[in-house]
């Protein structure tokens, strides 16, 4: 939905939407009866008069199915019934993402991979179509492939693989620009232990790969775009989703870090409204604590803080083996909650980095894409789901509403 409130100086706060990789739904007939069941609930409770976003996550297997065309029509028709437009995309998980062991199969394929890239691409091809006149577009994606991936010997093969198929995207993304006029970015998502996991990471990433003299001359050589215009074309084409979870869990500065993306001139192409779990001192409970969230679908990074000095784990589980060693330091959990929770229980959340991040952004927007993202509602514990998740969404949204009026 379009937000009325403003800054000060009249900007907009933007759009905002949620993710319907929260819906479970590999296929498409599957993506389609979710968004069906709960979009007309959540429309009515937080914007019955006037348009509704939806952050639409499509599966590998359900953008191919939207390639035929009697689908992709009545998919538009119901879109202009109920109301309902799209301007963001998660073309993050490839696969399957609900009931089955995700873990690390979230990053497969990588960016090394031609499936990887053919897939974005149908994305992109999909999302020009949906795009409301004027808007920009954009799709969130995996950040570049997970950390172990590219270290050892094979290191700087892997990240130029990388970067040459972000390029040959950007490519695409030029030809979709010149034939209908729609323009889309995407969005690399930092997250722990991936590949660019904090915002130091990402410009370093981004000035040496993507915005470097050697881009623009492959995207020369693969577009007709001269020198100029293919370095105006990879800022414009390339940025960053900035999910508020991972960099909660990063421990990152609010002001700090979207100063950082604003003065390397990389643009922030949406805003991903999450929480995660905070320990603020690990002690002999907190193993007890943290097993009704030990799940085996998810892969739940932990970063540890002692005296400024981060120590980083890839699941819980990892972490657990060191919990004598912790005792008295700060855990924080890459497992997205409820953002309207300040506390779970016993545990603490990092809702209070999303509200510095909201602020910040209603005293100076950062970007017109706002999206709600609490992917885990599955497996969060059952006293967490009594609402409903219809209900949730909606309270999510109101609750962002609310936080930006301030």
């Amino acid at each position: 939905m379009k937000l009325n409130s403003h800054d000060a100086c009249g900007q907009s706060h933007g759009h905002l939407t949620y993710c319907t990789n929260i819906h479970a739904g590999e296929t498409w007939d599957d993506i389609l009866e979710g968004m069906k069941r709960h979009l007309p609930s959540i429309k009515r409770d937080v914007s019955p008069d006037a348009p509704l976003g939806v952050g639409l996550r499509l599966s590998a297997a359900a953008a191919e199915a939207l390639c035929d065309d009697a689908a992709f029509s009545a998919f538009e028709s119901f879109l202009k019934s109920g109301g309902y437009y799209i301007f963001t995309l998660n073309g993050f998980p490839y696969g399957n993402f609900h009931g089955s062991r995700v873990k690390e199969g979230a990053y497969r394929p990588d960016w090394t991979e031609q499936s990887r890239l053919d897939y974005t691409n149908t994305l992109a091809d999909h999302l020009s179509k949906w795009l409301p006149e004027g808007m920009e577009g954009s799709i969130s994606t995996v950040p570049g492939t997970f950390k172990p991936w590219a270290s050892g010997d094979d290191a700087a093969r892997v990240v130029a693989r990388i970067a040459d198929n972000l390029i040959r995207h950007v490519a695409h993304l030029v030809k979709i620009r010149a034939t209908t006029g729609k323009s889309i970015n995407l969005a690399l998502e930092p997250e722990p232990f991936c590949m660019i996991e904090t915002i130091e990471e990402t410009v370093r990433f981004f000035e040496d790969h993507l915005y470097s003299q050697h881009a623009a001359t492959r995207l020369t050589e693969q577009s007709d775009l001269d020198d100029t215009q293919a370095k105006a074309a990879l800022r414009h084409h390339l940025g960053v989703c900035y999910d508020v979870c991972h960099a909660a869990v990063e421990y990152e500065d609010a002001r700090g870090s979207l100063e950082a993306l604003k003065t390397a001139g990389i643009k922030i192409s949406k805003l991903q409204l999450s929480s995660a779990i905070r320990i603020p001192q690990v002690g002999p409970k907190t193993v007890s604590l943290l097993d009704p969230l030990d799940e085996p679908v998810y892969m739940h990074q932990v970063i540890e803080s002692r005296n400024g000095e981060l120590t980083r784990y890839s699941d819980v589980p990892e972490a657990v083996e060191t919990i004598d060693q912790a005792h008295g330091s700060e855990w924080r959990i890459h497992f997205h909650v409820p953002i309207f929770l300040e506390e779970m229980e016993h545990l603490a959340t990092t809702q209070q980095f999303l509200k510095e991040i909201l602020a910040l952004h209603a005293h100076s927007p950062v970007t017109e894409q706002l999206e709600v993202e609490t992917y885990t509602w599955d497996v969060l514990p059952e006293e967490y789901r009594k609402s409903g998740l219809s209900a949730a969404i909606a309270r999510e949204l109101n609750w962002v509403r609310d936080q930006l009026s301030k």
